[in-house]
């Protein structure tokens, strides 16, 4: 892995403090909603919005990337998303809920843009490095479970106004961000591919390929993120939890989401994508049970554990399977599709997450997935047999 280009190490420190931004929210977002909400059940609307804004911020983040190419966009977005740090600060001081809630969705856009630096890094080393290339950068991860976390609870008390001093450490991770993007040097210009399939869209999501990968990967987004989301309102809110016992659990649940990456390979080789995407639906049902079964600290912290590695799975298998549905001049319709749908789901379970937490209990937000696991199963049994 050391002999990988320079371009690939910028790229995986880029994207561990990048998704340090979505670690942070993640665990924060919750619990500053909680204080600012003018009711409790909104209290999540701001994990919610910042899934809103990826989910409507891809399709522009690619398209300003083809027109400016990669870097220009990347140097873009450090700059951008620093200022909307800012906004978060002041709605925080404010105690604006609605303008916090405005500038998460904003900063949906540098999700966004953080989702395109593994293809960078495919663009950067010849095709027999590609696999090797996108391990390596799925390491920025697992920087990021403790990163974002960590500053989290570092800077919360610095300042009167909670987590005011998180967003401010926060925003110093996008100025070494922008120092090293500035190192980055583009492969050759990333150029539109003109779309000139005389296959219709209705023929192309018919396919039993599209319809178990866009399935797949979207049932992986929506439960891990319905539950996850409810996660540290139910923990430190509603139980008592301690904000370190909760990170705990969080960072224990992103190392889960991408250390299964480096092992992906082999575990396709001896499974099979379908059958590795059934193992991510048990573990999905392994994780509803753990936490089903007690509101213990240990509980919660497995639980997560295992709705990461379900998550992983049933991910990658989907992104992987996708391609299989479309030709190479047809692949921007069909990624476009298949993000927004995964992204505009996500967003609705995110949001939903307090509403049920709140309203509803812990118990209800478990039992409530299982329906859609259950379908999910039916959906890759189907396609296994049907082979």
């Amino acid at each position: 892995m050391l002999n990988l280009p320079k371009n690939v190490w910028i790229l995986t420190a880029c994207l561990a403090l990048f998704m340090s931004l979505s670690v942070f929210m993640l665990f924060v977002g919750g619990i500053i909603g909680s204080d600012l909400a003018p009711l409790k059940s909104l209290s999540t609307l701001p994990v919610a919005t910042i899934v809103v804004g990826t989910a409507f911020s891809v399709i522009p983040a690619i398209r300003l990337m083809s027109i400016f190419g990669r870097k220009k966009v990347f140097l873009s977005s450090c700059i951008y998303t620093i200022l909307l740090i800012g906004l978060c600060i002041f709605s925080i001081i404010n105690k604006s809920f609605y303008l916090f809630c405005f500038a998460s969705f904003c900063l949906g856009g540098s999700v966004a843009v953080m989702q395109q630096f593994r293809f960078a890094a495919i663009e950067s080393v010849e095709f027999e490095q590609r696999p090797k290339a996108t391990a390596v950068v799925l390491l920025g991860g697992l920087v990021s479970a403790f990163l974002g976390t960590e500053i989290a609870t570092l800077g919360k008390d610095y300042f009167d106004a909670d987590f005011v001093g998180s967003f401010v450490i926060l925003s110093f991770l996008f100025i070494i961000a922008f120092i090293l993007m500035c190192f980055f040097k583009p492969a050759e210009k990333f150029k539109q591919q003109i779309d000139n399939s005389k296959r219709s869209l209705m023929d192309i999501v018919k396919q039993g390929s599209f319809i178990v990968a866009v399935c797949a990967a979207t049932t992986g987004y929506v439960v891990m993120s319905f539950v996850m989301t409810a996660t540290p309102v139910s923990m430190h809110i509603m139980d008592g939890f301690s904000l370190d016992d909760t990170k705990s659990v969080l960072q224990a649940h992103v190392i889960a989401m991408f250390l299964p990456s480096l092992f992906t390979a082999f575990i396709v080789k001896y499974l099979g994508l379908t059958r590795m995407m059934i193992l991510g639906v048990i573990f999905f049902f392994a994780s509803i049970i753990i936490a089903f079964s007690s509101h213990a600290l240990s509980n919660y912290w497995w639980s997560l554990a295992f709705l990461g590695l379900g998550w992983n799975l049933l991910f990658i298998g989907g992104t992987n399977l996708l391609p299989r549905s479309y030709n190479e001049n047809e692949k921007f319709k069909v990624q476009s599709i298949n993000d927004f749908l995964v992204f505009g789901l996500q967003a609705f379970a995110a949001l939903s997450a307090g509403w049920f937490v709140f309203n509803f209990s812990w118990e209800v937000v478990l039992l409530s997935v299982i329906p859609l696991l259950f379908f999910q199963l039916f959906i890759l049994l189907w396609w296994l047999y049907k082979k």
